[in-house]
């Protein structure tokens, strides 16, 4: 039986897309080590509907 690690799935949403207005939503799926990065992960990436790289957040 494999040992399970400290690596979860979290989900990424852009914070520019929300207060823009423009319908649908930027979502990406990533995983991250919650032993080394207890905080919210936030990452540059690109939002297909608004066309340009933007600051992605994790929700819960």
């Amino acid at each position: 039986m494999a040992k399970k690690g400290n690596r979860v799935q979290v989900i990424l949403e852009c914070t520019e897309h929300k207060t823009s207005g423009l319908a649908g939503t930027s979502r990406y799926i990533t995983t991250k080590n919650k032993k080394n990065t207890p905080e919210r992960l936030e990452l540059k990436k690109l939002n297909p509907i608004m066309k340009k790289v933007t600051v992605h957040k994790e929700i819960k």
